[in-house]
């Protein structure tokens, strides 16, 4: 097993598995009540009224008798709600399971379902929308609406004040947990279909800020995190609560969806030290005129990256604009958090970098085979922040959760100086004439042109019925769309001359935008329908 190192203050003896112990009551015993936690549009948070709010939520569930264990789902925006709302669910022993805000009703529903949740807690402007799946949910006995409730309410709602009288003046107490237990939900993504629902221990998240956290991103007491990545999905999640709450930082939190409009204003009105985001994101930045040093932020000292590799073309524009380097690194909902990225001071753009401290990484054939230097496999992690499994599928939890091992579906492959370079999914790769071909390997390409914004690559058979590259691609601002032909053709000599004659993309389509998922991940499965 891997011994996790935990640089920071040891538990004490107040000290329980439960998560929220570490996270948020060790700051009242060690003097940080006053510290802001959390500020949004309405206002801010400290520390101590975090504690306070959330003992209450927590008695609140104890009178509306949801029960340890029971889940209860978050469709909530990145408010001061999402915190009081997580924290106090599991200071009560309630699992609660962030759930993507994006999402259309019928999937919610069937997260709803899946789960049985016995309460929903909803952001006001989101429950319109689920009125017509809710009614047939029978295990959901709470539905909770946060904000100004619509009228009348539907069967088994009420609005978030009268949810929290149900405590009267009582204020919950921590629930002793063992650290093995398991503390959240959340649903993957979707990326390649319908969520799963991934389960992770309370131990887990202590993991993540002891080994990313700490030794990557190097967080720091004074920091101020700002992650456009949302907080009902675990990579944003990391960002904007476990990660600053486990030094006592603060973190600034934007309720909509992050435009460059609104994220360039976040930036410069909060002056954040910190700041997440995907590659998209990145590259609808660099395209703003207004962005220069610091993005805005003169505070600003890192930048974060996930949810799809960083082509290195960005990172190297980000860099040369804003004088702040991308920490690109990868992670995923079973894994919970980054387990291998570039660092501050070992940076290789075009890669994913090297292992986080704690982490163990192989590269292995079909055969589960360790592959040479130089030679693509699947990449898989074994790590102390592995989830406990999926729920309610037990096959596709043994084809992922092997042993100590997670099976991460991501091929990749480690050059000789030990850097780990990505070559797509195992179930994107493509063979053309024989030989494989990695998708991303064509989009970097694509979108190294200059008339690209970004592009994604699937396969598509051709009139032989032989697998060939079709490229998606959106064009940048201001590129016009006359002259298609002759573009096409421009696109197809231009990944011939970078990545080879055979890679080219057989068929280019000019689309609008990508359909993605809210981690910003492109949604090949939808192109493949498409295509």
């Amino acid at each position: 097993m891997i011994a996790v190192q935990h640089p920071r203050a040891p538990m004490t003896e107040h000290a329980n598995g439960n998560a929220v112990d570490y996270f948020l009551d060790r700051h009242l015993r060690e003097g940080r009540a006053d510290v802001p936690a959390f500020a949004d549009a309405s206002g801010q948070m400290s520390y101590g009224a975090l504690y306070a709010a959330t003992r209450r939520f927590a008695a609140a569930l104890a009178a509306a008798a949801i029960r340890r264990e029971e889940r209860a789902c978050l469709l909530l925006h990145d408010t001061l709600a999402f915190p009081v709302a997580f924290w106090g669910c599991m200071r009560a022993g309630v699992i609660p399971v962030p759930t993507n805000t994006l999402l259309p009703p019928a999937i919610i529903a069937h997260i709803l379902a899946d789960s049985r949740a016995a309460a929903l807690f909803v952001a006001a402007p989101l429950l319109p929308a689920l009125l017509p799946v809710l009614a047939a949910l029978r295990d959901l006995r709470h539905i909770v609406v946060i904000g100004d409730a619509p009228e009348p309410l539907p069967d088994r709602a009420q609005p978030f004040d009268s949810f929290l009288a149900l405590a009267g003046g009582e204020m919950a107490e921590t629930v002793a947990v063992p650290p093995d237990e398991v503390a959240v939900w959340f649903y993957s993504s979707g990326s390649t279909g319908a969520p799963k629902g991934v389960r992770h221990v309370h131990a887990s998240l202590r993991a993540t800020a002891d080994t990313y956290a700490a030794q990557v991103l190097g967080i720091a007491a004074d920091d101020v995190v700002f992650s456009a990545a949302k907080m009902f999905f675990s990579y944003g999640f990391g960002n904007s609560v476990t990660f600053p709450m486990s030094v006592g930082a603060s973190s600034v939190l934007l309720a909509g969806r992050p435009t460059p409009d609104s994220v360039l204003d976040m930036l410069h009105r909060y002056q954040p030290s910190i700041f997440c985001g995907v590659p998209t994101l990145y590259a609808a930045l660099l395209a703003q005129a207004a962005l220069g040093r610091g993005a805005g932020s003169g505070r600003l000292r890192r930048c974060v990256s996930a949810g799809e590799p960083l082509p290195a073309h960005i990172g190297e524009t980000w860099r040369a604009r804003t004088g702040v380097d991308i920490l690109d690194g990868i992670g995923s909902t079973e894994m919970l958090h980054i387990f291998l990225s570039n660092r501050p001071d070992d940076l290789r753009y075009g890669t994913t970098g090297r292992a986080v401290p704690g982490y163990d990484l192989r590269i292995v054939d079909a055969e589960g085979r360790d592959v040479a230097a130089g030679e693509m496999g699947e990449l898989i992690v074994r790590g102390p922040s592995a989830a406990d499994g999926y729920w309610n599928q037990r096959d596709r939890s043994r084809r992922t959760f092997r042993g100590e091992w997670t099976h991460t579906g991501d091929i990749y492959v480690r050059d000789a100086d030990g850097y780990y370079r990505y070559n797509g999914r195992n179930d994107d790769m493509l063979k053309v004439s024989g030989i494989w071909v990695s998708p991303f390997e064509v989009e970097e390409a694509l979108a190294g042109h200059p008339a690209v914004l970004e592009a994604a690559v699937v396969g598509h058979r051709d009139d032989d019925g032989l697998v060939k590259p079709r490229a998606f691609v959106v064009l940048r601002d201001g590129v016009a769309a006359t002259g298609t032909a002759a573009l096409r053709e421009a696109l197809k000599m231009h990944v011939k001359e970078k990545v080879g004659p055979w890679k080219y993309p057989r068929w280019i389509e000019l689309v609008d935008s990508l359909p993605k998922t809210a981690t910003g991940k492109i949604q090949r499965f939808r192109l493949r329908d498409l295509a």
